[in-house]
């Protein structure tokens, strides 16, 4: 029996015998928020290129009155690759990100990119259509980003913001700045968790597929599939009841999480670990997953490689351009673990190295921290979060 048939079958006997998941399990990013009593809001921005994106928004804290006259400044967190705005707010409000930045007086929106479970809407294609997908994280820095922060500072009438960025929501952060240099006016400091930017170094099974980007991208075109991971609906149920920590079939999700990103038990949060896989992976497209895979063989930060061909069409080169994290100006505080498989140190070290305005750099003191520890860890908060809100009450 495979891994994911057995999964499915043990889950299905756990529902027979009425077990009851975590109950947030299966609910949306506002549910969760409105879940723990504090103010939950959507908006949708609609990009140059006519997608439509679903930003979550925390207005203010749970103890202050919405119509206080406090000023609370504007911060975006972005997500990682697969991921959504969930990932901020999936632990107890004295744990996760997001709630703590809401009780610190800050007014907190959450971004969702492109093709993930919440931006899967467009002015004039359908997800059913190839051409929906026809993007990579780098769209994702010139419109969908920019489209964010233009939203937030008019809707909130701030002259800037502050931006939390997780693994791609820092590397599309550094291609905006490349591509778009004037929004360095509109953020005022930058957080970059688990940074990414380089990625030659990186490991696991993400690493080793990278050699075969070629045969999976013909491959994906041979069966019309340019969607990535998305479970759906049947899917997240039986993750639901598969992982409930109760169940001896957690310890496969648990398993299967450690061989993506690495292993640290005991920052794991078990309690929340239905949750967490009810609700990533959130979805991507093909490219954006095999733009990384470029990038760890070539080495190089740089744009999407679409072959001799194309590239001359679209780059007047046969190469794609790389990236120049010199025109990233806003200062930048980097926290980084010696434990992540995707946002290795050497990696890491060499993004700090050609970033111009580094103000801040950490690394977690959990030896064993890994990639999702940043988001998911039990101590995230005073291993990492903690540290945040200082630095950012500096600038």
């Amino acid at each position: 029996m495979t891994n994911l048939a057995g999964l499915i079958l043990l889950s299905l006997t756990a529902a027979s015998l009425g077990t009851s998941p975590h109950p947030l399990v299966n609910k949306s990013t506002p549910q969760i928020i409105a879940y723990y009593g504090y103010p939950a809001e959507v908006h949708l921005v609609t990009t140059d290129d006519g997608y439509i994106l679903e930003l979550h928004r925390i207005p203010h804290g749970i103890k202050e009155a919405q119509n206080s006259t406090r000023p609370r400044p504007p911060i975006l967190l972005q997500h990682c690759l697969l991921c959504s705005s969930a990932e901020f707010v999936m632990n107890t409000p004295d744990k996760a990100l997001a709630y703590l930045l809401a009780d610190s007086g800050y007014d907190v929106w959450m971004g969702n990119v492109r093709g993930n479970t919440y931006s899967k809407n467009h002015v004039s294609l359908s997800p059913r259509q190839k051409e929906f997908w026809q993007f990579s994280w780098a769209e994702m820095g010139y419109y969908d980003l920019p489209a964010f922060i233009d939203y937030i500072l008019s809707k909130t009438q701030a002259e800037d913001l502050y931006y939390v960025g997780f693994s791609m929501g820092t590397t599309i952060f550094w291609a905006m700045m490349n591509d778009r240099p004037e929004y360095n006016q509109k953020v005022r400091f930058m957080v970059g968790l688990g940074p990414v930017a380089y990625v030659g170094n990186a490991k696991g099974p993400l690493a080793r597929a990278s050699p075969r980007v070629a045969m999976i991208e013909s491959l994906a075109k041979f069966f019309g599939k340019y969607e990535f991971l998305s479970f759906g609906f049947l899917m997240d149920k039986i993750l639901s009841f598969a992982c409930d920590e109760r169940l001896f079939t957690s310890a496969l999700c648990r398993n299967i999480l450690f061989k993506m990103t690495g292993a640290n038990r005991e920052q794991l949060n078990e309690e929340f670990l239905p949750v967490l896989l009810s609700n990533t992976p959130a979805g991507t497209s093909i490219w954006t997953v095999t733009h990384y895979f470029q990038e760890m063989i070539s080495g190089n930060f740089q744009k999407y490689d679409y072959g001799e061909n194309l590239n001359l069409e679209k780059y007047n080169s046969k190469y794609p351009p790389k990236y120049n994290l010199s025109k990233v100006e806003v200062p930048v505080a980097l926290f980084s673990s010696e434990n992540d498989w995707l946002a290795a140190p050497k990696d890491v070290e060499q993004l700090r190295h050609e970033l111009p305005n580094v103000v801040y750099h950490q690394v977690v003191a959990d030896p064993m921290f890994t990639h999702l520890d940043f988001v998911w860890a039990k101590d995230a908060d005073q291993l990492v979060y903690k540290y945040v809100l200082k630095i950012l009450s500096v600038f």
